[in-house]
């Protein structure tokens, strides 16, 4: 049983490498239909979650945290048997934990509820969380310092609070199990938040399968003004070779509007990477572009609307 089990939910993980081979490496993205900004008639629920964290930049001191949980419509806490993929996402600099829930009046909230009712994705979870935690400093610097340790905080804290609460692929919280369920967990994010998505990849493949980097490239090595793009393509690339991600599975959806004014840093990363011939395909990596889009929750709305499919697309 446990042989069959396994082998389905394998079956399930080439679902969106197969989308991704189908669709082209580059171009640009589709638009949000106009009446995905209304309220859906089946509408899901956002709940706030509160977890014991740590203050990773002020000596690993305890504090709390906050992350905002969006819930599918039907979601039922008392039904174990239903299980979700998820999503965590990450706001830009000075941002917030929930922004995406609620800004531009809810337009991503409601998009999901009106993506999952048309089928175009499966029932998801998803998770508005922070870098920040209530004693941290909001300045640039302060805020990449945060980010960068934001991994400890997503594997320690962040998900087994969030995944030892709602119903996930993960059986339990344990590290062990919280990486057998992989294939059904994504993060992204904005700017900064981009920035923390590329950081997620070169920390934390073993948990995570999709990546949605939107507006932002790998800052593992260097900061702003100081791309060392071809360096941190090498280390991303050295990531997926040492951690046989070929094989394993993996995919990163990589997008920046055609007016953001950090286009230029995502086109280098982007380009470095679509250079190696036979290193990154379209099943493991795609760069699009939103025609017009600049350096805000529209062009976001937008990534997602064509990422997801490509990550929890109906089987």
């Amino acid at each position: 049983m446990i042989k069959l089990i396994s082998m389905i939910l394998a079956a399930l993980a080439l679902t969106a490498g197969a989308l991704a081979e189908e669709t082209a490496q580059t171009g640009m993205t589709k638009p949000v239909p106009a009446a995905y900004a209304a309220a859906s008639e089946h509408p899901g629920a956002v709940v706030q979650v509160e977890y014991a964290s740590r203050d990773y930049l002020r000596g690993d001191a305890p504090v709390t945290k906050t992350a905002w949980v969006y819930l599918p419509y039907g979601y039922d806490e008392n039904d174990t048997e239903t299980r979700y993929d998820i999503l965590y996402l990450m706001h830009g600099w000075g941002g917030a934990a929930g922004e995406y829930f609620y800004m531009g009046d809810g337009m991503i909230k409601n998009m999901l509820d009106h993506m999952i009712e048309n089928g175009e994705i499966k029932p998801i979870i998803a998770v508005s969380a922070t870098f920040y935690n209530e004693s941290s400093d909001r300045d640039y610097g302060a805020s990449e310092d945060a980010l960068r340790e934001f991994h400890r905080d997503f594997t320690d804290h962040l998900m087994p609070a969030v995944e030892g609460t709602f119903h996930t692929y993960a059986a339990s919280t344990s590290l062990e199990d919280l990486a057998a369920s992989r294939d059904h967990r994504a993060f992204g994010g904005f700017s900064l938040g981009s920035v923390t998505t590329w950081m997620e990849f070169c920390h934390d493949t073993d948990y995570i399968r999709y990546f949605l980097p939107m507006s932002g490239s790998s800052w593992y090595y260097g900061t702003y003004g100081d791309f060392q793009t071809v360096r941190n393509v090498d280390y991303v690339q050295q990531i997926v070779e040492e951690n046989d991600l070929n094989e394993r599975g993996y995919f990163i959806y990589h997008a920046v509007g055609t007016e953001d004014v950090v286009k230029s840093q995502t086109l280098m990363m982007a380009e470095e990477m679509l250079s190696r011939d036979g290193v990154f395909p379209p099943e493991h990596y795609m760069f699009y572009q939103k025609e017009g889009g600049h350096h805000d929750f529209d062009a976001v709305q937008e990534f997602m609307f064509n990422a997801l499919p490509l990550f929890f697309g109906q089987d």
